[in-house]
C-alpha cells in the first residue's frame, strides 16, 4: 500500500490541497477544528480508488482530483456523524470531535464537510459527479439507519449484515470506482465491471474492520468489543451463533436479547465467536470475495492500475489497522 501511496503522492498532495482550500473559512473555530482533524489522515484508500480508476481508462484530470476530494470530504462527514451516533471517543487513536467539542459542534462540522463535498462536486462541472454525491449521501445515511435498526431488533441474519455493510461502506467504494472510471472515459460495461470489483473490495474492507473488534491491538485506535458495546453484531459472531451447538449458542443469544451488555458479557461473546470458528469464517468469506473480484479484474484493461487494484485487495485483507 505504501508503494501505491508513493506512486500517487503528487496526485494525492494536489487532492489534499483541494480539500484544505475548499474547507477554508473565515470562522476561526471551524478552521481550528478542521485543521486538527485533517492532520490525522488515514490511508486515503477511497481517493486512491478514484485516481486508479481514472488512470485505468485515461488521464487523471483536475476533475478527477476534485471528485476524489469531494468523496473524501463526504466520507469524513460520515465518520464525524457516525462518531456522534455511536458516542465514539477515539478514532485512529485520536479523540473525536464529539468527545472534545461536544455533539452540537460535531454535527455542524459534519454538515460543513457535506456542503463542501457538494461544492467540490459542482466545481467538476459534471452533473454525473453531483448526482452520484447526492445519491451516495442518501445511501450512507440509510446504511447507518439499517445498522441502528439491526441493533435494536437484534437482527442475527448474515444477509441483513451484508446488505447493511453494502450501503454503509461498499457504496462509497463503488462510487469512487464509478466516478473515476466515468471521468477517465470508460464505457458503461467497463464501469459496471469496475464497480462490481469495488463492491467486493468495500465489503471485505468492512468485514476486516469488524474482525478488529475481536482483538486487543493499540494500533487500531479503538477499544476491543466496541461494536458489541454499541449493539452491533458482526459477521464472526453471526456465524458462531448460527453454527455452534445450541447449548453454547442459546446462552449467547439470551445475553444479546437483554441488551446493555456488561464488560463480562462482551468478553464472553467475543470468546464465543473466536472459539466457534467466527474469525476463520469471516476470513474465508473475504477470500471468496477476493477470488470473485480477481475474475472481474481479468476482464479489465491491463496495466499499472490493474496491478495496484490487486495489491489493494491483498492489503485490505492483511492489514493490521
Amino acid at each position: 500500500m505504501k508503494k501505491i501511496q508513493e506512486d500517487l503522492s503528487s496526485e494525492l498532495a494536489e487532492m489534499n490541497d483541494i480539500i484544505v482550500t475548499q474547507l477554508a473559512t473565515t470562522n476561526r473555530m471551524m478552521n481550528d477544528i478542521v485543521s486538527r482533524y485533517l492532520q490525522v489522515k488515514g490511508k486515503q484508500i477511497r481517493p486512491i480508488l478514484v485516481i486508479l480508476s481514472a488512470r485505468m481508462f485515461g488521464a487523471v484530470s483536475s476533475e478527477v482530483l476534485l471528485a476524489g476530494a469531494a468523496l473524501e470530504m463526504l466520507h469524513n462527514a460520515s465518520l464525524i456523524h457516525d462518531d456522534i451516533v455511536d458516542e465514539t471517543a477515539l478514532r485512529r487513536g485520536v479523540a473525536t470531535i464529539n468527545a472534545t467539542m461536544g455533539n452540537h459542534i460535531a454535527v455542524l462540522v459534519g454538515d460543513f464537510f457535506v456542503s463542501n463535498a457538494l461544492a467540490a462536486g459542482i466545481r467538476t462541472g459534471d452533473i454525473r459527479v453531483i448526482s452520484a454525491l447526492s445519491a451516495l449521501g442518501k445511501e450512507l445515511s440509510l446504511g447507518e439507519i439499517d445498522q441502528i435498526c439491526n441493533a435494536r431488533e437484534h437482527s442475527l441474519e448474515e444477509s441483513s449484515y451484508i446488505s447493511m455493510i453494502r450501503q454503509k461502506t461498499a457504496s462509497l467504494f463503488m462510487n469512487c470506482a464509478r466516478m473515476g472510471a466515468e471521468l477517465g472515459g470508460a464505457d458503461e460495461t467497463q464501469q459496471e465491471r469496475l464497480v462490481a470489483f469495488a463492491e467486493l473490495l468495500g465489503l471485505c474492507f468492512q468485514i476486516k474492520d469488524d474482525i478488529f473488534d475481536y482483538f486487543d491491538d493499540k494500533r487500531i485506535g479503538k477499544p476491543t468489543g466496541n461494536d458489541l458495546r454499541e449493539g452491533k453484531v458482526t459477521l464472526p459472531l453471526l456465524y458462531a451463533l448460527s453454527n455452534a451447538p445450541q447449548e453454547k449458542s442459546e446462552p449467547m443469544r439470551q445475553i444479546l436479547s437483554e441488551g446493555n451488555l456488561t464488560a463480562d458479557n462482551i468478553t464472553r461473546l467475543i470468546e464465543f465467536a473466536k472459539s466457534n470458528g467466527g474469525i476463520e469464517y469471516a476470513y474465508s468469506r473475504m477470500r471468496a470475495m477476493q477470488q470473485e473480484a480477481m475474475k472481474i479484474l481479468e476482464e479489465l484493461p491491463s496495466g499499472e492500475s490493474k496491478r495496484d487494484f490487486e495489491l489493494i485487495f491483498d492489503y485490505i485483507i492483511e492489514r493490521h489497522t
